[in-house]
């Protein structure tokens, strides 16, 4: 039950920092990602402090050896890059480009303008099941470094 309730609480500020950051308003981000055009730099700054809290929770979770509410720190170890990573990545920097919504803003913006998301959460469910018939016959699930191995 605690880790559910923390869950939802974890993915209630989230959605709560994606929407008051900007990062769910798609106007916002295209703004951001115009580079040649009218440039908002804003959401940079969004990202450097996502990335700073990041970093200090996963340095504190590595000297304790474990995470707060799990019973090992796994961490991944595959280094190598196959072509369903880099297909996935460049559909998702395209989609990203060209609407401004990756899936957490998408699914936030669903609660307060779900007429504004509705195509693009439905493409993204089409994109994971058709995901799901694409063979997977060189990828191999990722390698997993256990902190207390």
């Amino acid at each position: 039950m605690a880790a559910t309730a923390s869950a939802f609480a974890v993915g209630l500020l989230f959605g709560l920092g994606l929407i008051v950051s900007g990062m769910a308003d798609p106007a916002k981000v295209l703004a951001f990602l115009d580079l040649t055009g009218r440039w908002d730099p804003s959401l940079a700054f969004v990202m450097a402090g996502a990335v700073a809290v990041s970093a200090a929770g996963g340095r504190i979770a590595r000297r304790r050896g474990r995470p707060l509410l799990a019973t090992r720190l796994e961490l991944p170890t595959r280094r190598h890059l196959d072509p369903r990573l880099v297909v996935g990545a460049a559909v998702f920097g395209v989609g990203w480009g060209l609407v401004g919504l990756c899936p957490g803003p998408a699914l936030t913006l669903l609660t307060v303008s779900p007429a504004q998301a509705a195509t693009f959460v439905a493409a993204m469910v089409v994109g994971m099941l058709l995901f799901r018939l694409v063979p997977a016959r060189a990828a191999k699930p990722a390698a997993v470094q256990r902190a207390d191995a």
